[in-house]
């Protein structure tokens, strides 16, 4: 798809994230404005997904034949939730339910819901990069040769379990595994820095045998280019330290950890979204 359509699709997301969390004055903008772009090259892009003839997606468990998708940090789900619907898993309209009682768009991921496109429950971090390794490992055991992708949080690095699947990857010569860590540096108590610092992620991954890259996650054009070259090696997992600001997109909100988990208030909502004009051809939900 061509870079301005994409650009323009990250900015109707931007947009859904702050009327979603705004209208029921919870959930976590900040990291899911930060991971906009990276969700929208993915999904719009970058991955192999199963459709049908007029381009609408196929979803089933099992995955096979197709490139896959896992969010570890489940409390992003906002960007998640609405990249999905506009991608066509499920109508528009249904981000309008965030949140609220008997919706299946819950602050957390859950399989429990049904939701087309939503493989695990996530929300207890650290587990991610320990499912999408079996999903990969599965996929090469079944001759399967498309790929699985998994986002990681920062802090959430201070998981022990992540240090289990980043053994079990390159041992198991994982190549068609793509890590990528959300790099903001901000965490819901403060910067991972002052919570407890992960010093050199690269250094750590390399250690375990994984090709590090590293990106500007706020940037379209760059996030494509590095996602397509995570392909490469057919026996290296890569780990990709993708560096965005929380909050990206809306001035008041860039850089700030206190907006993890914070929504906009009315007068804070409208600021942003007059910062984030609609291109031709999308809409509002």
């Amino acid at each position: 798809m061509e870079l301005e359509k994409l650009e323009g699709i990250a900015t109707a997301v931007r947009r859904d994230i702050l009327r979603m969390v705004a209208a029921v004055n919870s959930g976590h903008p900040g990291g899911s404005l930060g991971c906009t772009d990276f969700f929208v090259a993915l999904y719009f892009d970058i991955m192999r997904r199963k459709t049908d003839e007029n381009g609408n997606p196929i979803f089933d468990m099992d995955g096979h034949d197709e490139d896959l998708f896992f969010l570890s940090n489940g409390h992003i789900s906002p960007v998640w939730y609405s990249v999905l619907a506009r991608a066509g898993y499920f109508p528009l309209e249904e981000l309008k339910t965030f949140r609220k009682l008997d919706s299946r768009l819950q602050g957390h991921p859950a399989t429990a819901e049904h939701i087309p496109g939503v493989r695990i429950a996530s929300g207890s971090l650290g587990q991610g990069l320990s499912v999408a390794s079996g999903a990969a490992y599965a996929k090469k055991l079944n001759g399967d040769d498309k790929h699985v992708y998994v986002l990681m949080g920062d802090g959430e690095q201070q998981e022990g379990q992540i240090w289990e699947a980043a053994q079990f990857a390159p041992n198991k010569k994982l190549g068609n595994l793509t890590a990528i860590i959300d790099l903001n540096h901000a965490q819901i108590d403060g910067t991972t820095d002052n919570v407890n610092d992960n010093r050199d992620l690269g250094a750590k991954y390399r250690a375990f045998g994984w090709f590090v890259e590293e990106m500007n996650g706020n940037d379209m054009e760059e996030v494509i280019r590095t996602l397509r070259k995570a392909q490469e090696d057919p026996d290296v997992p890569t780990l990709i330290l993708m560096h965005t600001e929380m909050g990206y997109g809306v001035d008041y909100m860039v850089g700030n950890y206190k907006w993890h988990g914070t929504a906009p208030n009315a007068d804070q909502l409208q600021q942003a979204l007059n910062g984030l004009p609609l291109s031709v051809g999308t809409t509002d939900y």
